[in-house]
């Protein structure tokens, strides 16, 4: 099985030093990047611009930033999560925010991680990597249908 990554950052630098980092931690799976939450719900739904995005399979693990554009993080996450083709499909909220209710809420909507994006970027790269070893090699996920 293929393991691939989609990244929801509408940062261009965030994106950037993602996609550096993953590169750096010699992570070189496919990376899929969405610009805003919308854009997000319909690669994984294949719905709006991607109706002819074959829908299997699906990413291995979705990183989300909460501050997007059209549909907020939170909001990424309830609708993956309440859709029974992607509920399990694990999640990482990858955000710069510190606040207790943003995590509290990313937990009770069902994000299986929370990770604040240090701003340095030896310690984001770090991070990155770790990111990518645990739910890209060490991780075994549920099944796809």
């Amino acid at each position: 099985m293929i393991k691939t990554i989609l990244l929801v950052e509408d940062n261009a630098k965030d994106e950037a030093l993602t996609l550096r980092a993953l590169k750096r931690a010699g992570i070189t799976n496919e990376v899929t990047v969405a610009r805003d939450g919308a854009e997000a719900l319909d690669i994984l739904f294949c719905t709006g611009a991607y109706t002819d995005r074959i829908a299997e399979p699906l990413p291995t693990v979705t990183l989300v930033d909460l501050n997007l554009p059209k549909i907020s993080g939170h909001e990424v996450v309830r609708r993956i999560r309440a859709d029974a083709r992607t509920r399990l499909l694990p999640i990482v909220i990858l955000t710069s925010s510190n606040e207790d209710e943003d995590r509290t809420k990313g937990y009770e909507l069902g994000a299986n991680s929370y990770v604040r994006k240090p701003v340095e970027f030896g310690a984001f790269a770090g991070a990155v990597q770790q990111l990518g070893l645990y739910w890209l090699v060490l991780n075994e996920g549920a099944p796809q249908p």
